[in-house]
């Protein structure tokens, strides 16, 4: 990626949100890297591009810790849908991609994320029955197009939604359940070996784009399986990713298959580390939080998803309290609608606050804001992004303090979170090159990628009909039989109620 050797940002405030102030600062920009933040007048080098920062907010670009570019597509689709009815609309939702729609998948949540103040996330992408060497390429491509950051970690399974949850098989009819069974995913070895194919001859740039493995639930997943992950992941020094204790039946369904935790199963099994990231958490329990923090692994918190999913109330202080890193994701669009990272940090700390009177043990703004920068820059494995500091890549948002979400200015870390929704956002900058100004992105024609983006729509819809045909036929077994199964007895409720009223 090209940048100017030089750049001074001059007159704008910085975000300090620890402190919650915004202090007029002005910005040394060399390759990218942040070299100097001064008093206003900082002395600029002779060839040094100048940019006007005045009138404008500056934060660094949040950082989403877990989402799926291959939800972007499936915009939309779907209501009171539970985590398991998600899954079960796989082969329609999901179906029947090429790598071109991959690569389109992938530039709709990139430039939704950018001009919505995000500069890098964790993309768990999905391809069925495996992961390939050039659909993990389409999409990291995808990221270089539009300018920002990903690590893309392929996620992989070798049983269904079926074999993974005790008792869910034997529920369907006879004919569903010869349908499902067709569903079989590739055998873990075959994912194995192209994970590593990709692994061994990524192309990409790695300022940008890296990879990283997701097995994406651990009852999805054969032990060997997991294990083989963990291998791969630390042979080639690359992050673990994977849905653990998202929803009730995941919990229960792990004591039924383990007689212990999912996460204690894991810890168990090797997988837990700082390399190791749980997505959602969100019926992880004291003991759990212990391990993790223990291990130095990382939550990726999502609660708009967890919410809209009726997963429950992930505790986020629990997990802060136990020394866990927390980052805060979106989730993909099949499940959560949009890629905005404000949203997401609103949602948190509104969740935090909705779980207890006791206003002491709601999150803090500036704790909300450090998880959707550092928290969630770590889980990536990024260590020198989330913050504008020296040494730190220059990826910076710039918002327009004109905007009626900054009117009156009172305190910017608390409307950081609070007041604002993406609309302020003015102009972005990844590694020191503007990717979105004057709100549009910067390398894309969003009218080309709409009318692609439709045609592709269209086309997937046509070839998808037998999915969504079988997945109406599977929809009142599986909305009936999970919900029953959820009313299991179990020693933690993060419903927001009473799960029987």
């Amino acid at each position: 990626m090209k940048t100017n050797p030089k750049t001074v940002i001059r007159g704008g405030r910085i975000v300090d949100a620890p402190a919650h102030a915004a202090a007029h600062a002005d910005i040394l920009v060399d390759r990218g890297t942040i070299i100097e933040i001064g008093r206003p007048g900082l002395e600029a080098p002779e060839d040094a591009k100048l940019v006007d920062a005045r009138g404008m907010l500056l934060h660094p670009g949040l950082v989403n810790a877990h989402t799926h570019s291959h939800g972007n597509l499936a915009k939309g689709m779907g209501d009171r849908w539970t985590l398991e009815l998600l899954l079960a609309s796989g082969p329609w939702a999901f179906g029947q991609r090429i790598f071109e729609d991959i690569h389109l998948s992938t530039t709709i949540g990139a430039v939704e994320m950018v001009t919505k103040g995000c500069t890098a996330c964790y993309d768990l992408m999905l391809e069925m029955p495996a992961p390939t060497a050039e659909g993990l390429e389409a999409a990291g491509q995808a990221y270089v197009d539009v300018g920002m950051r990903a690590v893309i970690a392929p996620m992989v399974a070798d049983k269904t939604l079926y074999e993974a949850i005790p008792g869910l098989m034997d529920a369907l009819t006879p004919s569903l359940r010869k349908d499902v069974e067709r569903l079989r995913l590739a055998p873990y070895r075959t994912s194995l070996a192209n994970i590593r194919k990709a692994l061994r001859g990524w192309s990409l740039d790695g300022e940008l784009v890296r990879l990283a493995v997701a097995p994406t639930i651990p009852l999805h997943c054969s032990e060997a399986f997991m294990k083989g992950c963990a291998k791969m992941a630390r042979e080639f020094g690359v992050g673990l990713h994977s849905h653990v204790a998202e929803s009730k039946i995941q919990a229960v369904s792990g004591l039924k298959t383990y007689g212990k935790s999912l996460t204690a199963h894991l810890d168990d099994i090797g997988l837990l580390g700082p390399d190791f990231t749980v997505a959602h958490g969100v019926w992880l329990d004291d003991d759990d939080c212990r391990r993790l923090g223990d291990h130095g692994s990382s939550v990726a918190h999502n609660p708009g998803s967890n919410m809209l999913l009726g997963s429950g109330l992930a505790d986020a202080r629990g997990m802060l309290n136990r020394s866990v890193n927390v980052g805060i994701g979106t989730d993909g669009a099949g499940c959560s609608d949009n890629q905005n990272m404000y949203e997401a940090m609103r949602i948190a700390s509104m969740v935090s606050k909705v779980q207890g009177p006791d206003q002491r043990k709601w999150l803090k703004t500036e704790e909300i804001v450090a998880a959707a920068t550092e928290g969630s820059a770590q889980l990536l494995g990024w260590k020198d992004i989330g913050r504008i500091a020296p040494g730190y890549k220059a990826d910076i948002v710039f918002l327009d303090l004109r905007s009626i979400n900054l009117v009156p200015f009172n305190d910017p870390t608390n409307q950081l979170v609070h007041t604002e929704d993406g609309s302020s956002v003015r102009h972005v900058m990844v590694g020191g090159r503007m990717v979105v100004e004057d709100r549009l992105p910067v390398n894309v024609d969003m009218s080309s990628l709409a009318k692609k983006v439709e045609a592709a729509r269209a086309r997937l819809a046509r070839v998808n009909k037998p999915g969504k045909k079988l997945f109406d036929r599977l929809e009142r077994i599986v909305g009936s039989f999970c919900p029953g199964l959820a009313l299991t007895p179990h020693h933690i409720n993060r419903y927001g109620a009473n799960p029987r009223a």
